[in-house]
């Protein structure tokens, strides 16, 4: 049995070597591709071209007819464009769905960050009501200065009458 016949042992690495292609770039000619396909350009570019392409061969300029009535070679050409089309679209679909899918865990990251701000600055501001409660506000300060104020000119009134009447004994 030869080396080649071994399912057990890895293949030579010198067989036949296919371009590499970078995803991203591919990718990148995909998604304008198919956004270039979805424009009414397209269609009208597609609907000239096939227009061009019927008259060409039923009136057959300069005795050319290469694809005759059932246009058998311009249906073969539209079912080669979908072959390729179809898987186009789908993988800029796929593009476009793990952007969305960043973008929304992002979205959600940040509404779970605002949210927690928000709980915490409620959290504060109900800590500073409470607070505010316990603190002597303008009015309670007003009022205790103005009861003090009375009582000192109640004692100051007491201590002048008790001086004239010391001033009247002596």
């Amino acid at each position: 049995m030869s080396d080649r016949g071994r399912l057990d042992q890895p293949r030579d690495a010198s067989g036949v070597r296919l371009p590499k292609l970078d995803p991203e770039a591919f990718g990148d000619f995909a998604e304008k591709f198919a956004r270039f396909m979805g424009t009414a350009k397209f269609i009208v570019y597609m609907t000239i071209f096939v227009i061009v392409w019927i008259l060409l061969n039923l009136i057959g300029v300069f005795g050319m007819r290469w694809d005759p009535y059932p246009f058998i070679l311009l249906n073969l050409f539209f079912s080669t464009q979908a072959s390729y089309a179809a898987p186009l679209i789908l993988l800029a679909q796929n593009r476009q769905a793990d952007r969305d899918r960043l973008t929304l865990d992002e979205d959600r990251r940040r509404a779970t960050a605002q949210k927690a701000d928000t709980e915490f600055l409620a959290r504060e501001i109900a800590s500073l009501r409470m607070a505010l409660n316990e603190v002597a506000t303008r009015d309670y300060i007003r009022s205790e200065l103005s009861k003090l104020a009375e009582e000192l000119d109640d004692a100051a009134q007491r201590r002048y009458q008790l001086e004239q009447r010391g001033n009247r004994q002596a």
